[in-house]
């Protein structure tokens, strides 16, 4: 009996569990894997944080240009200042900044023609951005109201600037200009030069607004548009 009581000597150390060193060793063994699960999670959450941002600003992007295109080609001949003759003016331009008036659309469009005013400004950080402000006319010809807070259409702009090409009142072509001379026409085209920071692209928007009902087409002298240098 006290033969089959007395367990051998190396069953008592195989039932014993693991020793310190095992323990040791499954535990550095457990660090190492958790550590390349954490790496390959942050790696994803890493890329996909990178495209989403990439999308958005692709997305802000074609969001600034279709309502440059889609206000700009809008521009109307009403009145927003007067120069120092009295004469009404409809169009104001230099390199970072430009005034016209234009229909918004939604129900932004129901109240009527709007100020509009584009510039480029210094973000603070090295950068531009482009920003818009609106202002209701009020139809009894008194100083435009502010509607609302400006709104940023595209920031982190590294460099950029406005020119404009037309006709004088004679009909007389006007070249690529950065600065529109003559503020009781319109100029023909608008032209939008931004360099975004990084990788994206702003291909070069050249915008024809309404021609000015003074002036035929038959007597802007300018070239097809292909030609716009």
């Amino acid at each position: 009996m006290s033969a089959l009581r007395r367990a051998p000597a190396g069953s008592r150390r195989d039932t014993a569990g693991f020793t310190l060193l095992e323990v040791l060793a499954s535990l550095v063994l457990l660090a190492l894997l958790l550590i390349g699960v954490y790496s390959g999670l942050r790696t994803a959450i890493h890329g996909v944080g990178s495209g989403t941002a990439a999308i958005e600003r692709i997305d802000q992007i074609r969001a600034a240009q279709q309502f440059l295109q889609r206000e700009l080609a809008q521009s109307m001949t009403q009145p927003i200042a007067r120069n120092a003759r009295g004469e009404d003016l409809y169009f104001e331009g230099s390199a970072h900044e430009l005034r016209y008036v234009a229909p918004l659309p939604g129900y932004l469009g129901k109240l009527g023609p709007q100020l509009q005013q584009l510039q480029l400004v210094d973000d603070g950080h090295g950068d531009a951005k482009l920003v818009l402000s609106l202002a209701l006319l009020p139809p009894d010809g008194s100083p435009p109201r502010p509607l609302g807070d400006p709104q940023v259409l595209l920031d982190h702009v590294r460099s950029g600037r406005f020119s404009y090409r037309g006709v004088d009142a004679l009909g007389r072509p006007i070249a690529w200009t950065p600065s529109w001379p003559d503020g009781r026409l319109l100029p023909l085209l608008v032209r939008i030069e931004l360099q975004p920071q990084g990788n994206d692209a702003w291909p070069r928007m050249e915008i024809p607004l309404r021609v000015n009902p003074l002036i035929s087409s038959s007597q802007s002298g300018l070239q097809p548009l292909g030609d716009s240098r």
